[in-house]
């Protein structure tokens, strides 16, 4: 039912309103000349009001529903002068059905556009007119307060639910939009980890062997680009996406992780929506796999849980983070992890002793479509509703990530 489903019901609310209205003005007019058909016009405005009300939503506003509501109204319009006497006419300013006539007018409208509405106001007005006149009324005299108001109801409520579809399909675009840039980010990140670094690393290490293994490397370059250049997004202004450092030549430094255990195994992973206590995880157990000779993994006594899906993302942010250290200090470089929580909030820092990052690195990276930073650190702690601070020195970086301890319990819309 969508958008429609709350004019349906106030277009309801509408018709019943003006079936006790006409009812009233019934018992008032005692009866008019003709009683008994009075309350038999009385009885089919009711019974189809309650058809209205069940079939509009269901039908979704079929033409031949709204032309069935068009016909059964005018006929209970036509219907007057079988109930009120001439007297009754000059006295009376509105037919039996009263107000009630205006139903199909709204109901068009809302199901068709205000073209639909006017159309359907402008034949119950006409039927209104002729009515009028052929019960003695002078035509100079007659008036037309009520079709002019007939017809501005067609026309407005029919412009409003235009309106307002229009408004639901942008927001379904955009939702659309939204989800699309979220999975976009996701596989971008696990890209970066996996394939782009591969690459990457095959580039360097074909140019300094030479020969065959450097056209190989050449080839590997040219992928890489072009698989950046896929999967870049636009980043939001005034929040450079940066990573990346450019390569400063020379072999590839050697990752700090430990020689067999590799840290968390890298892959895309899923935020679930909802988790349930049996889904945490204590972060610790992911961060120690990080700890080397150059790395030093420090975490409290007590653990640290996160649900399980933020757990591994804050996991592979900080694995992000140490690559960084490798690919851009001098080898040997020491590095630290410190993991800690403060009341609901979970802060793991990742420190450096390397020369830091010269001004304007970040941006240039950014303009470079490299994404390390920006979609694996960044990106991930993001979508955790956390946050990122990196503070650079001469004398070293540390990156900052914080996420709240219930992080990925409750997902972006």
């Amino acid at each position: 039912m969508g958008i429609e489903g709350p004019f349906w019901r106030a277009i309801a609310v509408f018709r019943v309103a003006s079936l006790v209205y006409a009812a009233v003005l019934l018992i008032q007019a005692g009866g008019y000349g003709h009683p008994v058909a009075g309350w038999l016009v009385i009885g089919v405005m009711a019974a189809w009001t309650v058809f209205t009300a069940a079939a509009y939503p269901s039908a979704r506003a079929a033409w031949p529903l709204l032309l069935a509501d068009l016909a059964v109204t005018a006929g209970c319009l036509l219907s007057t002068p079988l109930v009120q006497d001439p007297a009754d006419a000059s006295d009376v300013a509105m037919p039996i059905t009263a107000t009630w006539v205006a139903g199909p007018a709204l109901a068009w409208g809302v199901a068709r556009g205000r073209r639909a509405g006017a159309v359907s106001a402008a034949i119950l007005s006409a039927g209104d007119l002729w009515l009028r006149g052929s019960q003695g009324i002078n035509f100079v005299s007659i008036p037309v307060n009520g079709a002019v108001l007939l017809f501005l109801a067609g026309v407005v409520v029919g412009h409003v639910a235009q309106l307002a579809r229009e408004a639901e399909e942008l927001m379904r675009r955009a939702v659309q939009l939204e989800a699309a840039g979220r999975e976009r980010e996701r596989l971008a990140r696990g890209i970066h980890d996996s394939v782009l670094q591969v690459l990457a690393l095959v580039q360097r290490r074909g140019a300094e062997i030479g020969g065959e293994a450097a056209e190989l490397g050449r080839l590997a370059g040219e992928q890489e680009s072009a698989l950046r250049a896929l999967v870049q997004a636009p980043a939001p202004a005034g929040d450079p996406a940066e990573d990346g450092l450019p390569d400063q030549g020379g072999p590839r430094r050697r990752s700090l992780r430990a020689p067999d255990q590799g840290g968390p195994r890298r892959r895309p992973l899923r935020v679930p929506d909802e988790e349930g206590p049996a889904d945490r995880v204590d972060l610790r157990d992911l961060l120690r796999p990080y700890g080397s000779a150059r790395v030093t993994v420090s975490a409290p006594a007590t653990a640290l849980f996160l649900p399980a899906g933020a757990a591994h993302e804050v996991g592979a942010a900080v694995g992000a983070a140490l690559d960084n250290v490798s690919r851009h200090c001098a080898e040997g470089t020491r590095a630290w992890v410190l993991a800690e929580q403060d009341g609901e909030t979970v802060t793991v820092s990742v420190r450096d002793e390397g020369p830091g990052i010269p001004d304007g690195r970040l941006e240039q990276a950014a303009a470079d479509g490299r994404m390390g930073v920006a979609r694996s650190i960044r990106g991930r702690i993001a979508d955790l509703g956390g946050t990122v601070a990196i503070t650079s020195s001469r004398t070293g970086t540390e990156i900052e990530l914080s996420v709240p301890a219930d992080a990925g319990r409750r997902r972006r819309v």
